[in-house]
């Protein structure tokens, strides 16, 4: 997912983003960036170090509005700037957070504007984020580990760091996160966690059945509709595992991945992940026939014009197996499919529900969609016909998870 998947997604949202003193201070002006093309209205509070790394200009160009470094800022009427700015904002996060800065606020010391507007905050409407970034041995350190421990239990919530290339020339863990992940991280965090406490399993992508060593028949399903699905579960506090087909995509963030080629990997992977799962939703575009048996070598063209002759074989139905399986006859898995058609979507949808046994089947018509960013769907369930008009495949993917947590709630393990 990019930012701009993300636009508008934090309209109306007033963020606090401060900066302290670090080498990753320059990732939090592409930060503000993305945050305010996000539609957030943002106010920058920044350390005196963080001013040794980051000009208050240039973040004040960033955010369209005047950065404050000082408690002592004239600019506020009452003298009180640490009140007033933690009073207006919907979040305050730290980015970079410095290994001194969580010491600081593990401590409930405050001897600058930013530590001391955090402690001030109304902490049970205004969250507090926290995005460290420090040499790997500063975030290895039991003191750090100690202190970011605390703030956790005093109420933060203290993003991952990432492993990689250091600032210093060493490498390991303790880097800032991206700027586009902690946008992703924010609005995660804002979002409601409708599917806390289920495990989600989902299919995407197509198969790969293959014919010899570099032939195969495939589709052009992307796989971008379930990786969509997978990132909007996560953002409502679902445990997702993707099981993907051969896509070329990123993994959505705090996802779990598993890479199949052929229908029979993904059968085999599927139906033993379902065993744990409390949804299955089968987005996956799965070949319906594979060749009876792959050649070992190439076969190549003899000259003779004859075209090879081969066999096929059905593919096991992976909806229709688990779907029948005892855990979703009992209730304890919810299964929802999806139908790619290309014509008659109402109809052959219904029917394909009807014969894979799924209580909610999702249809769109996939010549109309494959490789596309926006799509729109159809979803044929026991209380009609519910049709989500075109939309990207970020909100269509929103709109659907919100739907299956409807139908859903309480009735699951």
């Amino acid at each position: 997912m990019t930012a701009n998947d993300l636009a508008g997604e934090l309209s109306g949202r007033h963020i606090v983003l401060g900066l302290t003193g670090g080498a990753a201070a320059f990732k939090a002006a592409e930060f503000c960036r993305l945050l305010t093309r996000a539609g957030a209205a943002v106010q920058v509070v920044m350390t005196e170090a963080g001013c040794q790394f980051m000009t208050p200009v240039t973040m004040q160009a960033l955010s369209g509005r005047p950065v404050y470094t000082s408690q002592w800022d004239a600019r506020a009427d009452n003298s009180m700037a640490h009140i007033n700015l933690s009073r207006e904002a919907d979040a305050i996060i730290v980015a970079p957070a410095s290994a001194d800065f969580i010491a600081q606020l593990a401590q409930g010391r405050a001897s600058e504007l930013l530590p001391l507007l955090c402690l001030a905050r109304p902490a049970e409407r205004v969250p507090l984020l926290l995005a460290p970034a420090m040499n790997r041995e500063m975030w290895a350190h039991p003191a750090t580990q100690r202190n970011v421990e605390q703030v956790r239990e005093d109420g933060a919530t203290v993003l991952g760091v990432a492993h990689g290339e250091q600032a210093c020339g060493e490498s390991g863990e303790g880097r800032m996160l991206e700027a586009t992940e902690l946008l992703q991280e924010l609005v995660a965090f804002f979002t409601p966690k409708a599917l806390l406490g289920q495990r989600v399993l989902i299919t995407a992508g197509p198969t790969f059945e293959a014919i010899d060593p570099v032939r195969g028949i495939t589709n052009h399903s992307s796989g971008k509709m379930g990786f969509a699905i997978a990132q909007a579960a996560q953002e409502a506090g679902a445990d997702v595992t993707l099981v993907a087909g051969p896509v070329h995509l990123p993994t959505p963030r705090g996802v779990n991945r598993v890479d199949v080629v052929s229908a029979l990997d993904m059968h085999e992977v599927a139906a033993q992940l379902a065993q744990n799962a409390h949804i299955f939703i089968a987005t996956a575009a799965v070949a319906d026939w594979r060749p009876a048996s792959a050649s070992g070598h190439k076969i190549k063209k003899d000259g003779s014009g004859t075209a090879p002759q081969l066999a096929f074989v059905e593919n096991p139905d992976i909806l229709s197996d688990i779907a029948h399986s005892a855990r979703a006859q009992s209730g304890e898995l919810y299964c929802v499919g999806f139908a790619a058609e290309s014509e008659d979507l109402i109809a052959n949808a219904q029917a394909k529900r009807a014969r894979k046994n799924v209580p909610l089947l999702v249809g769109n018509l996939g010549p109309a969609t494959f490789g596309r960013d926006d799509n729109t769907l159809v979803l044929v369930d026991d209380e009609g016909v519910v049709e989500l008009p075109r939309a990207s495949k970020r909100r269509l993917a929103q709109q659907l998870v919100g739907e299956i947590a409807r139908r859903v709630s309480g009735s699951t393990a």
